[in-house]
């Protein structure tokens, strides 16, 4: 989605391209309507100062706490909006979503032919830990001893880190909770740079003096994990997440009930689409600004309401589940969509 330069090196040698769209349908309608909005009348999303943005990919209008928060940098959003471009010119996009999931944005994308042929995961993805973690081995044991459905699972995705100030509030938020979890931290890079998290050589330089004798009970911290085998695990019954694109599919595949705490790029469109259109998720802070601090107060609060019973929505959450599932199968909405790609490649010459 982001190769679009690509598209000159088809309009050389004459062929057609196609666009693979690894977020939401929601989002790629949210990124064509700013784009259009701005080609036609001029509007500037990075001075939009209303409440909220109706989008036709969306059931209700978007709040203005849920843009992408680049989105206020005039660069990147003139980079978005060439890349826009690119995609209306495409003979088609292949969205990795689900038409059952998204059905209000795969119906409202006309200025090309959407093919939604998601789920597309990788479910059998998994490397051990590095660094001074719970190894992978030792956290599945861990899981296989705990009841069913009884674990917060948390994790915030390959960029997904926190400070040290930050990281005492989730620690005492999930010790005052009393609840099982396991969670997923890991450094941050330096300030200033674009390098990415790592493992921490011993969690307990960044944790409450005391936090991983006191929970070692109910809990581990461990570095780099193998998300789904262990949203896969029958013990894991709620999984805070970053709520990027994958994610969230991997968390629905599994039936895993999810807190939303998106931290950059869509991940608030995602969290809105979640809690606000699906009504499959909760919140621990839906509205997050990068550098402020969730308290202790609102993570216990966030993973108490994860774990408790709601039975209206873990029926809609079971219902995507299942749909997403059967979308894959042959006759399903996905399936088909992968074949009538294929035969509209063959019958314009593009394979």
């Amino acid at each position: 989605m982001f190769c679009t330069s690509m598209a000159d090196v088809a309009g050389e040698f004459g062929v057609p391209y196609y666009i693979f769209f690894t977020s939401a349908a929601s989002d790629l309608g949210f990124i064509s309507h700013i784009q259009q909005l701005h080609d036609e009348s001029g509007f500037d999303v990075a001075e939009f100062e209303g409440n909220e943005l109706a989008v036709p990919s969306w059931a209700r209008p978007i709040p203005r706490w849920a843009f992408p928060p680049n989105i206020v940098n005039k660069e990147w959003l003139q980079l978005l909006y060439r890349i826009a471009r690119v995609f209306r010119r495409a003979r088609g996009i292949l969205v990795n979503t689900v038409r059952e999931l998204e059905s209000c944005a795969v119906d409202s994308l006309s200025f090309t032919k959407v093919h939604p042929v998601g789920p597309i995961l990788n479910l059998k993805a998994g490397a051990a830990a590095a660094g001074g973690g719970v190894p992978e081995e030792e956290a599945i044991e861990w899981l296989d001893r705990q009841p069913e459905s009884s674990v917060v699972f948390l994790c915030f995705g390959s960029m997904g880190a926190f400070r040290e100030e930050q990281v005492l509030e989730i620690a005492n938020g999930l010790e005052a909770s009393g609840l099982r979890f396991l969670w997923v931290l890991r450094r941050p890079g330096p300030e200033g740079t674009r390098a990415g998290p790592t493992d921490y050589q011993d969690v307990r330089e960044v944790l409450p003096k005391g936090f991983v004798d006191r929970t070692a009970g109910v809990g581990r911290v461990m570095g780099w994990a193998p998300q789904t085998i262990i949203l896969a695990h029958k013990a894991v019954g709620g999984f805070v997440s970053h709520c990027g694109w994958n994610s969230t599919l991997e968390s629905l595949w599994f039936g895993v009930p999810m807190a939303t705490w998106p931290m950059y790029a869509e991940q608030k469109l995602n969290a809105f689409l979640l809690v606000h259109e699906l009504e499959i998720a909760t919140e621990i802070k839906i509205d997050y600004r990068n550098g402020e601090i969730v308290t202790a107060e609102e993570v216990e609060r966030g993973v108490r309401r994860l774990m408790e019973r709601d039975c209206s929505r873990e029926e809609r959450l079971k219902k995507f589940s299942d749909c997403i599932k059967k979308a894959l199968m042959d006759g399903g909405s996905s399936s088909a969509s992968i074949a009538e790609f294929i035969e509209g490649c063959k019958s314009s010459g593009g394979m």
